[in-house]
Parts: structure tokens; C-alpha cells; sequence
């Protein structure tokens, strides 16, 4: 490893992945700092990715990602980055503070997504009944019966939602009071979906560990293979807020279309910022943000103005790829011509 780096990733999820895996390639060291788990740690089967197949749990995807990053010359640390600090006072990059590990950066990649608020228990197993991502597993509750938890706009509406999937869908209140607005109350009123307000004292699971009832305080029992919990999300901004970087109303980092924020150097990506929660969807925002630190990084083409300054560019100048990422790249096994010993004469100090 080395003390700095041009890029440097807090959370290893498919955005900062991605991310990394894009400003490694395009030639500038790149460090990626994760404390594990996330969101998709927890998928036990990994839907609506293309080229990954539904068996492939969460964990599998990411360590075959941490591989590939680290493959094209990434460093990688699992520690907890408990402190992020500008150096100086006129842009000279940051020290990301971690348990075993502390570097200096140009640039900071925050990919530190959010936790789902879990409702209380008893609940199913998360992946076998207890589901958080609408847009990927909705297809699995095809014509079967489905609960959502909650008690807010989000919850009434995701349950009116599936019924473009199954006709079997109830809202769990769980005993706590109504808060969906008068208008949503009007609108599912008039879908055919159940509210029921008692809360939940038990659970039935088939023998592979599926949900397949739950038991109520009343003593009914209602048949259900999984559903939705709706009780909002918990963003992890604290790094981002210390920074003085700008948060959306609803608790996201505002970015532009490539992951900047309005700290200079400070780049976010995937479920802390605004837009859809999905593998594919983190994937794209990756790789766009690791384009963007190509663009702020790259040393060439050399502007007029800093031609006016540093003077022409010469073959001493080229190129721009660190001694270590060179070498890296010109052994990888997906080189042109197969994987060269050594790096050519032209790159040689």
C-alpha cells in the first residue's frame, strides 16, 4: 500500500465498488475503505443484475467485486473510517482516519448508503419473508399473499403497488396509530387491500425457513410468504455533515450527474444519494462518479493556461499512470498480447 492516494472510496457496496473499479482503470490510486455488512451483504440471492444469476448471494457479488478492484491494482482495507479532515486550508486533499489505517487523499468517495429501519420483532428472516427493495422482489410475490408494515404514505402506496402483482395484499399497522394522509387514506379505501391493526405475536415458516403466516394478538392467523417493511431509512451522513457537504430534505447528499458534491474533492455515490436503491442503479452512479474523478484528475490534455505556467508537455511528463498501476496494468491478464513481464521502455523511470 502507499500513505496516499488520488481516490480514495468510504464503503465497499456495487456504488463504491464501481466507483473504484473506474478510477483504478483510468489510472489513478485508488483506496477503498469498508466496514462490511450494507445492504447488499444481506441479500441471500441477487436479483435484476444481468450476467449474475439468482443464486449468487449478496456476499459472493461483493467479493468477486473486491477481487476484481483489487486485481487492477486498488488497495483495499476493511476498517471503520471513524474521521475524515481537510489538510490545510487551499484544497491540498484530506486524511481519512480508519482503526489500522490512515491516509492522505486528493479526493474523497463516500458511498456509505443507509440502514433500513427494522420494524420490532418478531419478525421473518431478512430474504425469506422480510424484503426492503420494492423494485427487486416484488416479481418473487407473483399471486401470492403479501403483507406491508407501516403506517405512513410510503407504506399505503407500496401496498396499492402490489396489487400489479398479486390480489392478495395487507397493510400490518402492528397497533400504531394511522399517519398516511386523508387523500392516500381515500385512494385505499378504494383498492382492495386489508389494514390490519393488530400487532403480530407469532410467526409460521415452512420447512426451508420461508415465512408462511403470521399469528395475531387477536388470535387470527393470516397467511403470508413475504412482504415490505415502510419505516423509512437511516442515512449515513455523519462524515459528509462534518465535511460541511449540503444534504438534501430528505436526509440524502445532493450531487450533480457525476457524484460531486458542493465541497470540492468530496464525491458521493449509491443509497446516500437521491434516486432509486438497486444494484444496477448504484452500479451506473459508480461508474459515472469514478469518470467524474478522471475528469478533475487527469493530467492531460494540458490546458493552455497551464501550458502558459508548467510549459509543454514532454516525454519525461508520460505517462501520467503511477509506477505501481503501470505495473499492475501491463502484467494483468486482460492486456493486450497477453501479460508482459515488465513495462516497456518509453514507461520506464
Amino acid at each position: 500500500m502507499t500513505d496516499h492516494y488520488q481516490v480514495t472510496v468510504v464503503g465497499g457496496g456495487p456504488a463504491g465498488l464501481t466507483a473504484a473499479l473506474y478510477t483504478t482503470r483510468l489510472g489513478h490510486d485508488t483506496a477503498v475503505i469498508n466496514r462490511g455488512g450494507g445492504r447488499a451483504a444481506m441479500m441471500l440471492d441477487t436479483h435484476n443484475v444481468i450476467g449474475v444469476t439468482e443464486e449468487t448471494s449478496g456476499n459472493e457479488f461483493l467479493a468477486a467485486a473486491i477481487e476484481q478492484v483489487q486485481s487492477y491494482g486498488a488497495d483495499y482495507f476493511q476498517d471503520y473510517v471513524s474521521e475524515i479532515e481537510p489538510i490545510g486550508t487551499d484544497g491540498e486533499g484530506y486524511r481519512v482516519t480508519a482503526g489500522n489505517v490512515e491516509v492522505t487523499t486528493d479526493h474523497i468517495v463516500l458511498a456509505t448508503g443507509f440502514s433500513d429501519v427494522r420494524p420490532d420483532p418478531p419478525l421473518p428472516r431478512t430474504g425469506k419473508g422480510l424484503h426492503y427493495c420494492l423494485h427487486c422482489d416484488a416479481y418473487m410475490f407473483v399471486d401470492e399473499s403479501v403483507f406491508v408494515m407501516g403506517t405512513g404514505d410510503a407504506a399505503a402506496h407500496v401496498a396499492m403497488i402490489m396489487l400489479n402483482f398479486t390480489p392478495d395484499v395487507d397493510v400490518l399497522t402492528r397497533g400504531d396509530e394511522i399517519e398516511w394522509s386523508d387523500e392516500t387514506a381515500e385512494m385505499l379505501e378504494n383498492h382492495p387491500i386489508d389494514v390490519v391493526h393488530d400487532d403480530i405475536v407469532g410467526i409460521r415458516k415452512d420447512d426451508d425457513g420461508w415465512l408462511s403466516a403470521f399469528e395475531f394478538e387477536d388470535g387470527s392467523v393470516r397467511e403470508y410468504r413475504g412482504g415490505f417493511p415502510m419505516y423509512g431509512s437511516n442515512y449515513n451522513t455523519d462524515l459528509a455533515e462534518s465535511l460541511g457537504v449540503e444534504l438534501n430534505d430528505d436526509g440524502t447528499i445532493a450531487v450533480d450527474d457525476h457524484g460531486r458534491t458542493n465541497v470540492d474533492g468530496v464525491y458521493a455515490v449509491g443509497d446516500i444519494t437521491p434516486g432509486h436503491n438497486q444494484i444496477p442503479t448504484a452500479m451506473g452512479e459508480g461508474a459515472r462518479c469514478g469518470i467524474g474523478n478522471h475528469y478533475d484528475l487527469r493530467a492531460f490534455p494540458r490546458s493552455l493556461d497551464e501550458i502558459e505556467e508548467l510549459g509543454p508537455v514532454t516525454d519525461a511528463d508520460v505517462p501520467a499512470i503511477s509506477q505501481e498501476l503501470l505495473r499492475r496494468a501491463v502484467t494483468h491478464e486482460g492486456h493486450p498480447g497477453g501479460p508482459r513481464e515488465q513495462q516497456s521502455v518509453a514507461g520506464d523511470d
